[in-house]
């Protein structure tokens, strides 16, 4: 599949090539399961051999991400109450909806800051930095920071591996299959204090 990706987007033009780019980073923090990290560092490596450069890729890819956070912020912001009122998420009780709202509100912004780090939940972020209500210009300000710090690294990946698909395909893998391992983890140790916690209380 990578070397599918590959070849196509080294045979489209310049233009079609930054607009793929801005596409996909826009899209990821709509449709989660979008590629997005492995377009970006594929697009990167071929820095090299075309007329592309590091900062036009490093700020296409910046502002689309950053614009798709705002999408979902929005999304949040306008929908966000109904969710919850509807009694779909049944997993949470309107006491830890009101911890939530506390929790989130007061580490809202570095949960944004850190957003692009945390594969597998970016839209959950964006969402509920929505839903809260949190400032829109920290917020864009704040995914923009993350969206630039954290496309600076894989594109500078992306330059360095050059073509080895492989070896991007391992990097990207490992780094997101630890920290949804840590992330994971981290679910199930909450679950299990907020369990054993309710258990006292009956």
């Amino acid at each position: 599949m990578l070397e599918e990706i590959l070849s196509y987007m080294s045979s489209v033009d310049i233009s079609l090539l930054y607009l793929i780019l801005f596409s996909f980073s826009f899209i990821e923090n709509i449709f989660p399961p979008s590629p997005s990290d492995v377009v970006v560092v594929i697009g990167a490596s071929l820095i090299a051999s075309t007329t592309m450069g590091y900062v036009p890729v490093l700020f296409i890819t910046s502002v689309g991400s950053a614009l798709g956070f705002i999408l979902m912020y929005y999304v949040g912001k306008l929908f966000g109450d109904k969710v919850l009122k509807s009694g779909k998420l049944k997993f949470l009780s309107q006491e830890d909806i009101s911890k939530t709202d506390i929790w989130f509100t007061k580490y809202g912004y570095k949960l944004i800051l850190a957003n692009r780090f945390l594969p597998g939940t970016r839209s959950v972020i964006s969402f509920f930095s929505g839903m809260y209500e949190l400032d829109l210009t920290k917020t864009f300000l704040f995914s923009s920071i993350s969206a630039f710090l954290w496309n600076a690294i894989i594109i500078y990946v992306g330059m360095t591996l050059g073509n080895n698909v492989d070896l991007i395909d391992y990097y990207l893998s490992t780094y997101s299959t630890i920290i949804l391992s840590i992330t994971a983890i981290v679910v199930i140790v909450f679950t299990i204090r907020l369990f054993i916690k309710r258990r006292n209380e009956v």
